[in-house]
């Protein structure tokens, strides 16, 4: 996945940011935090991991699925791995 090194340092503070969100909510139900707040927490956790799972996977897309010197074996496999990806992921 080579977009993924072209954007490694994005990604990766996606993810600190989530790790921060997770350590939020962490906080807070071991503070027994009001029920609004660790339903925000989530909700900004839930938005953060769908933003990345975005962003990887339109790099994703656009590097395998988009030149048109791939063969159409090669397309149709990458096709697959990424709905296979999408529906465990929709689940």
């Amino acid at each position: 996945m080579a977009h993924t090194i072209h954007e490694k340092k994005r990604l990766l503070t996606r993810i600190r940011r989530i790790k921060g969100q997770a350590e939020a909510l962490e906080k807070a139900l071991e503070q027994e935090a009001e029920c609004i707040a660790v339903l925000q927490q989530i909700a900004a956790i839930r938005g953060a991991v769908n933003g990345l799972m975005t962003e990887v996977l339109e790099g994703h897309i656009r590097e395998h699925l988009g030149p048109e010197a791939i063969a159409p074996e090669q397309r149709k496999e990458d096709l697959e791995q990424v709905l296979s990806a999408l529906r465990s992921y929709l689940k």
